[in-house]
């Protein structure tokens, strides 16, 4: 493969596009909307991520063209709309400027919740284009946190955009005093039956849970992530082991599977817990 410059390389996918929604292009993509690509994003945003995090850099590379093409694809379509892909990134540029004067100005921090701060302030006090003339509000911290984030991602976010302006434990204990408590309350709905109470104070914990991880640099989404994959593995392995013997996995009572992941445990060398109901992942 030749290679090529980024800018090259990203005129010739867009020639691509064009071919691909011209008059004697494809009847599929000639129907899309930015609407309808959207679910593409979305999931082609996954498949990358899930590549990063195995560390997989042939399917990077190959989920990053495929991130790339679909906002390509929905630049060109908003072009009718007034605003061009060279729009959005020479604003993209302005913004980062704008909000690292220590970098581009003669701004001075002395550690990253400075940045944060400063990154906070002046997001605060922006106006988007169209928006001069506008009435205003006062614009709130989590203005532009989107609403389609997954739930426990959303949860880290709102932790980490509160604690940026001061509303959060003022120190890890305080959050562990909390963390007792919401499970305190847990316990208490669950004697009581209320279904809903339940499911309201099960997510209490999990916010101050992902709180908790945030304080000690730990992402909940990534964690919980590595967590599914570490259990779908070892899950897969004791099917194959159950295989091996000639036994239908399915039949096994518990205690049979039981001693297939302590022994897919031992494989693993991994000192963690030695049962699924044990304390520890």
């Amino acid at each position: 493969m030749n290679k090529t410059t980024l800018p090259e390389a990203v005129t010739a996918l867009q020639n691509v596009i064009e071919k691909l929604i011209g008059p004697d292009g494809c009847p599929w993509d000639k129907e899309q909307t930015p609407q309808s690509l959207c679910d593409y994003l979305l999931e082609e945003t996954f498949e990358l991520v899930d590549a990063i995090r195995a560390g997989k850099i042939v399917d990077v590379r190959e989920e990053l063209g495929d991130v790339m093409f679909l906002m390509l694809f929905i630049s060109r379509l908003y072009e009718c709309q007034g605003f061009s892909l060279s729009d959005s990134i020479n604003e993209n540029a302005a913004k980062m400027i704008r909000r690292h004067p220590h970098v581009f100005d003669d701004a001075s921090v002395s550690s990253v919740a400075d940045v944060w701060a400063n990154w906070e302030r002046i997001k605060r006090s922006e106006k988007k284009v169209g928006e001069e003339n506008a009435p205003q509000r006062p614009k709130g911290t989590f203005d532009s946190l989107p609403k389609g984030l997954p739930p426990l991602l959303k949860a880290y976010r709102l932790n980490s955009k509160a604690a940026r302006i001061g509303f959060t434990w003022p120190d890890d204990a305080g959050v562990e005093r909390q963390l007792d408590a919401e499970w305190q309350e847990f316990r208490d709905t669950c004697a009581s039956g209320d279904t809903q109470a339940q499911e309201r104070e099960f997510g209490d914990i999990l916010f101050t849970m992902v709180e908790f991880g945030r304080r000690k640099g730990l992402k909940a989404n990534a964690a919980l992530n590595m967590t599914n994959l570490k259990f779908l593995e070892r899950f897969e392995r004791m099917e194959a082991l159950a295989r091996e013997r000639g036994l239908q996995f399915a039949d096994l009572s518990f205690e049979a599977m039981d001693a297939l992941w302590n022994e897919v445990k031992i494989e693993s060398a991994d000192p963690a817990r030695t049962s699924p109901q044990g304390p520890a992942s």
